[in-house]
């Protein structure tokens, strides 16, 4: 029998807490940080503002809920 257990997790950039695969930041290469701040830092590097992020963020998250 296999336990299913979920490991939580605390992002050091933005605090929150995630569970799942993380990103590697962008500023280091080696400190693993929430997907939410990887598809960020990876948004900021080719130039998308934040009020476009956002949008993008509403979009990602909304879709986690349709499967």
């Amino acid at each position: 029998m296999t336990d299913n257990l979920v490991q939580l997790r605390t992002c050091p950039r933005c605090g929150g807490v995630y569970s799942g695969h993380g990103a590697v930041s962008r500023t280091d290469n080696l400190t693993v940080i929430c997907p939410d701040c990887g598809t960020r830092g990876a948004l900021e590097s080719i130039g998308v503002d934040e009020t476009e992020q956002e949008k993008i963020f509403d979009t990602i998250h909304s879709a986690k809920f349709d499967c």
